[in-house]
Formats: C-alpha cells, sequence, structure tokens
C-alpha cells in the first residue's frame, strides 16, 4: 500500500486583498483568513483555526452520498482537486475514505496536487465507536483507507454513543449507550499526541454539550461542524463558538440532497431574488452568506460546473440589505438524531440534549 508521506507544511501565508470599504464586523471575520499563496491552482482562503491557527481551506468537497457510487465520488474529488479545492471531508460511515485516498494518490502522482501537505482531509469516528478503546482504532482504520498517516481534522461525527459494531445507519435505539465523553476526548486527544490527527473536533454539538466537552478537555476541539445554511443559521451557537475560539464548519450549507424537491434553501425566493438582482445563482448566496458568518464549510456537487461555482464566492459580497432580508428567512433545522434512527424501538437512554433547537 502507497502511504502519503507525512511531513509538516511550513508555507508563507498572506491575508487576501479586501475592499477598502468594509463594513467592520466584516473586517473582524476576515481578519482570520489566511490566502493559500503555496498552492498553485486553489483561490480559496483559509481560515486559521486553532491554539496554532492552523490553515483550513473555507471551501471543501463533502464526499457523502446515498446511494453510494465510487466511481462518481472519485470523479468528483479529482475534479474538484484540479479546480483548487484543497479540503476533502469523509468519515467512516460514508464509505468514501478508500476512493478519496485513492483519488487523492492519483492527484499527487499527476501532479494535480503537488504533495500531501496541500491537501486537508477531514474525517469522522461515528457513533459505534465512540467509545474510549474504539477511537484510536477507528482512526487507524481510516488511515489505511486514505493509504495516508495522519489527517488534518478528526471529529467526533456525533454527541452519541451506540453498541460496537461497523459503522451504519439507521441505529437501533435500544443500542443507544451512555457516552463517555471524557473518556472518548481523552482518546481523541491521544490521536492528536500521537500525529495521527494534526487538529481534533466535533460535529453536531450544541452549545451544552460543548460547554461539557470544554468542562473536561485538556485539548480543546477546534472544529464543530454542523448544519448551517440561510434556513438554519445557528446564531447562538456561532456566537458561543467564537467567543471560545472554536471553527463553525458547515455541512448543508445547500440545504442537503436527500429529498431535491423539499429543499429549504433552492427553493428560497428570498435567496432567489437576492441572487437575481446579483446574477449569481442561489448556491453562491447561500455559501457567500456562510463565508461572510466566519464558518468554512463542506459542498457536495458531482458536477464540474456546479464544483466551479461553488468556489466563486471569494470576490464579492453581500450588501446590508442582503444580509437583513437573509436574516428574515424562516428557520428550520433538517438534520436531526432521529434521521439516525430506526422509528421502532424505545432508548434507555435519554438523548433529548443531542436535539436541543437553538436558534
Amino acid at each position: 500500500m502507497h502511504i502519503l508521506n507525512f511531513s509538516p507544511a511550513y508555507a508563507v501565508y498572506t491575508t487576501p486583498a479586501t475592499p477598502q470599504h468594509r463594513e467592520p464586523h466584516r473586517q473582524q471575520v476576515m481578519a482570520s483568513l489566511s490566502g493559500r499563496s503555496s498552492t498553485r491552482h486553489s483561490k480559496i482562503p483559509d481560515f486559521l483555526v486553532g491554539p496554532i491557527r492552523q490553515p483550513m481551506p473555507a471551501v471543501g468537497l463533502g464526499t457523502a452520498s446515498h446511494p453510494f457510487v465510487e466511481e462518481e465520488v472519485r470523479a468528483a474529488v479529482l475534479t474538484a482537486l484540479e479546480l483548487g479545492y484543497r479540503h476533502i471531508d469523509t468519515a467512516a460511515l460514508y464509505a468514501s475514505e478508500r476512493v478519496v485516498g485513492e483519488a487523492m494518490a492519483d492527484a499527487v502522482r499527476s501532479g494535480i496536487v503537488a504533495s500531501r501537505e496541500e491537501l486537508f482531509v477531514t474525517s469522522k469516528v461515528w457513533c459505534t465507536q465512540c467509545h474510549p478503546k474504539l477511537v484510536l482504532p477507528s482512526l487507524k482504520e481510516s488511515l489505511q483507507n486514505l493509504q495516508m498517516e495522519y489527517v488534518d481534522l478528526y471529529l467526533i461525527h456525533w454527541p452519541m454513543a451506540v453498541k460496537p459494531s461497523k459503522p451504519h445507519f439507521p441505529m437501533k435505539r435500544e443500542d443507544i449507550v451512555p457516552m463517555d465523553l471524557s473518556g472518548v476526548w481523552q482518546a481523541m486527544e491521544e490521536c492528536h499526541q500521537l500525529g495521527l490527527a494534526k487538529m481534533i473536533g466535533v460535529s453536531n454539538f450544541t452549545t451544552k454539550k460543548l460547554q461539557e466537552l470544554l468542562a473536561i478537555a485538556k485539548i480543546p476541539p477546534a472544529v464543530n461542524q454542523v448544519e448551517l445554511n440561510p434556513t438554519w443559521q445557528q446564531k447562538k451557537l456561532i456566537e458561543f463558538c467564537k467567543d471560545k475560539g472554536i471553527q463553525v464548519a458547515a455541512y448543508s450549507p445547500l440545504g442537503g440532497q436527500r429529498i431535491p424537491k423539499m429543499n429549504p434553501v433552492r427553493q428560497s425566493d428570498i435567496l432567489e431574488d437576492i441572487g437575481r438582482a446579483r446574477g449569481k445563482s442561489v448556491a453562491q448566496i447561500s455559501l457567500r452568506w456562510i463565508y461572510e458568518q466566519g464558518a468554512s464549510m463542506a459542498v457536495k456537487s458531482l458536477k464540474r460546473e456546479r464544483l466551479k461555482e461553488n468556489i466563486e464566492i471569494f470576490d464579492w459580497e453581500l450588501s446590508d440589505g442582503d444580509r437583513l432580508k437573509i436574516d428574515q428567512i424562516p428557520q428550520r433545522k433538517l438534520i436531526t438524531v432521529q434521521n439516525l434512527l430506526c422509528p421502532e424501538g424505545i432508548s434507555s437512554v435519554d438523548i433529548s440534549d443531542v436535539d436541543v433547537l437553538e436558534m
């Protein structure tokens, strides 16, 4: 098996040019960004994340796909890398780690990407491995699938534990067990200390869950990846994370693709009106809004033109009027823990705090 060698990257980062007349709150957001001057093709800026200010691309490619079609995901990864993407988001649950690793190795060998150090790879430990003794083995399995010696970011996928088994969903309610958050996080910290994960973080954590974690963590989470878009704006959570130095990363930034005919982002009249007036797509308006909140994002697409469109959001900005209109969009959370569970059965563990709706 070919391993993409691990060695730290020490690139020079420069702040991207910004308009002279930028509002004060936007200056604060943009101050946390750094241009990726070492990446030949990429026009995607970085957020500087965690205690050591690790560069994390503002836009990445998500690889969750239902149904999962190996060749489609492989082609999407290679196309994204050709277009300048450098962040690829995967997870044990997605079954895409092996394909992602092969595509990235091909990209390095073919010269699309100069080296592993240009890439930013995120993976996640699933609920069935959210046990202190299973976190490290799960990461090692992910690294074997990825053909890599480290990931740039490793996340707890959900703040919930299920009886040990292979990653899967839906999961049986009766298989939910109490989560040893302290023990699991200590195992995550070990992954970092061993150099197998440059940064560690969480996903789908509410402010309450983050408070629980911060109370026991020796290494605080660098990132919290959550559902975030103009129809689920997470203002309270964003403010909390900003105060605690935790980078917010958005999934489903375009409203998700599981039920295309019921997509609140793509069907938003407000976003459509703003896009029409600006000469931009609804997707671009949504992604630009997320970027202006200081959040990074993982966007899933299999089409080259949409992959290209999704990163053409950095040389323009929304107006105050646009932002005010977006603030008025009705809010609706689509992804809940109930989506992960079989409808039948009864859990002996109270998981109500996992799905708290924070406006």
